[in-house]
């Protein structure tokens, strides 16, 4: 049996081109989308350093922290509050917000997720689940919003944070409200 001569396959040479031509535009495209988030990014930088240094330095030197322009808007600086828990600080942070009354922000997921106000619980049952012989894995965590307005709220109400176990970071920022 001669498998030349019994089996041919057929190919549209005239779809070839086709499929370059696309090709060629797809390249086109990701070529475009990158210069484009390229100029997103720059864009971006720009907008951070002038909402996070130029004006509020400019602010600050006026003496002002708000300004109403003569067509509604108005520029006002403020504070945000950003927090992250260094992975080698962990233990020592959540030790932290046990002893102190804020073990409430400590999510446990155990392959249940349990919310904020929950971490006793979690707990519990961890142990329970491991005095029955059970290999429970458990993940703690403290959601990264949840700790900065918790930082916030504790600095703008004078008490003290342990700033490296929580790796604040407090930066200017403009607020402009238009009248549009």
């Amino acid at each position: 049996m001669d498998l030349e001569q019994e089996s041919t396959i057929a190919v549209d040479t005239g779809l070839s081109s086709d499929i370059a031509d696309s090709c060629n535009k797809l390249i086109a495209t990701q070529k475009k989308i990158k210069t484009i988030e390229d100029q997103l990014k720059k864009e971006k930088d720009v907008e951070s350093n002038l909402s996070e240094n130029t004006i509020p330095n400019l602010m600050r030197k006026a003496g002002i922290t708000m300004l109403k322009l003569a067509d509604g808007s108005s520029v006002e600086i403020g504070k945000k509050y950003l927090a992250r828990i260094p992975a080698s600080k962990t233990d020592q942070a959540f030790n932290w917000l046990r002893t102190n009354g804020f073990e409430d922000l400590i999510k446990n997921d155990v392959n249940l997720s349990f919310g904020m106000k929950q971490d006793n619980e979690a707990r519990s049952l961890v142990q329970d689940l491991k005095d029955k012989g059970f290999a429970v894995q458990q993940k703690t965590h403290v959601h990264h919003s949840t700790l900065g307005g918790f930082v916030k709220e504790q600095i703008e109400n004078g008490k003290d944070v342990p700033h490296d176990l929580f790796g604040i970071y407090i930066k200017d920022k403009t607020k402009l409200t238009t009248k549009d």
